[in-house]
């Protein structure tokens, strides 16, 4: 029976056990005044009517007459007192349960509506400090996984503009080869080929690509010094370069302190903004520079080649994007490079910037943070 009765309670909507424990917290207060009043007022009066009689008034014959009178008139007080503070009680226990329940129902319909996939649905800010933190809490999560969300369209959408070029570029050449419209030729098989690692690299950059976003990516934060790895790079790609080419150039301190990263990721960084600048620059000088501000160690890839322009820049971090939209697509690359390389660069704990002028160069820069074992270097 006992059990049963808790089911019972239970099951009971929250409005209405609101309401009711409003009321019992209301009935219990007004017991306990008419119990402690009627055993105490009596008294009380009977000891005023004492001290009177003491100041020479003649009370003692008509002292029953007051009590009772008084007993009488603290009878129809009480009840007036019981029925209209009841019902101010209840109404009050009401509307404040309905109020509270209204922010609640709101929360309740615009989570549906989240779960039915309208991920725009947000939760409207309540008088209720509790359920203002609450909502405030469901639109903080509701931000983020709309976030989430339209990233993956995004990022579908994306990849299926990227992969059918050369899907059909391949389909072509094998369709007009077993057609016989043309003969097989080593440039046909260069081409396909060519076709296929880009397939290849296409793939893979999408796949660290969405591990980076989605924070999967392992990195080894340690202690390290970003000097080696500049001066080898330098190296590695000034043999790239030709003769009538840009000059690329290292300007930094001989001694940098040591920075709290990956040593590969920072490497891949950085290969990729080196290798942007090489291919578009032509002319003049390609520049690595470091330097230390406050915290922070700064690292810049300074070209002088055709530059961004002003429009193009908001977008230049974004997946898929060019600014050149006449580039061939085989030496412009996947188009996630540069989105890839600032992802690597928050994973570090740093962030990535840009500054260009078309015709004129681009200059982009990243920090890392530094070790607190700095001085070793």
């Amino acid at each position: 029976m006992i059990n049963k009765g808790r089911r019972s309670t239970k099951s009971l909507p929250l409005a209405t056990r609101l309401f009711f424990s409003h009321l019992v917290v209301m009935i219990v207060g007004v017991f306990t005044l008419v119990i402690i009043s009627k055993l105490s007022s009596p008294r009380f009066f009977v000891l005023h009517l004492q001290q009177l009689e003491k100041r020479g008034y003649r009370l003692f014959n008509v002292r029953t007459e007051l009590v009772d009178g008084f007993e009488g008139a603290w009878r129809r007080s009480t009840i007036w007192s019981v029925i209209v503070g009841g019902t101010a009680a209840g109404g009050l226990s009401f509307w404040v349960s309905r109020r509270i329940m209204q922010g609640l129902t709101e929360m309740e319909k615009v989570t549906q509506e989240f779960a039915t996939g309208r991920l725009n649905a947000r939760l409207p800010m309540s008088d209720i400090p509790e359920l203002n933190r609450l909502g405030t809490s469901f639109n903080r999560m509701a931000a983020s996984l709309e976030g989430v969300e339209t990233r993956r369209r995004e990022l579908i959408g994306d990849m299926t503009h990227e992969l059918r070029t050369p899907l059909t570029v391949v389909r072509g050449y094998l369709e007009e080869l077993a057609d016989g419209s043309i003969e097989p030729s080593p440039e046909i098989y260069l081409r396909l080929v060519r076709e296929t690692k880009r397939l290849e690299r296409l793939v893979n950059d999408l796949q660290e690509l969405s591990k980076a976003e989605a924070g999967y990516l392992p990195i080894n934060i340690q202690p390290v010094n970003i000097r080696p790895l500049l001066e080898s790079l330098v190296t590695k790609f000034a043999d790239q370069l030709l003769e009538d080419g840009p000059v690329l150039q290292l300007e930094s301190p001989p001694q940098l302190p040591f920075v709290l990263a990956d040593i590969d990721r920072t490497e891949q960084v950085l290969v990729n903004l080196i290798g942007n600048a090489v291919r578009y620059t032509n002319q003049g000088k390609i520049t690595i520079r470091a330097w230390v501000d406050g915290s922070k160690l700064w690292i810049a890839v300074i070209d002088t080649g055709m530059g961004i322009a002003p429009g193009d820049l908001p977008h230049i971090f974004e997946r898929f994007w060019r600014a050149d939209k006449s580039r061939d697509r085989h030496s412009g690359g996947t188009g996630i490079g540069l989105t890839i390389s600032r992802r690597l660069v928050e994973l570090q704990g740093g962030y990535m910037e840009v500054e260009s002028e078309l015709g004129q160069g681009s200059t982009f820069r990243f920090c890392l943070p530094l070790s607190s074992n700095s001085a070793q270097s």
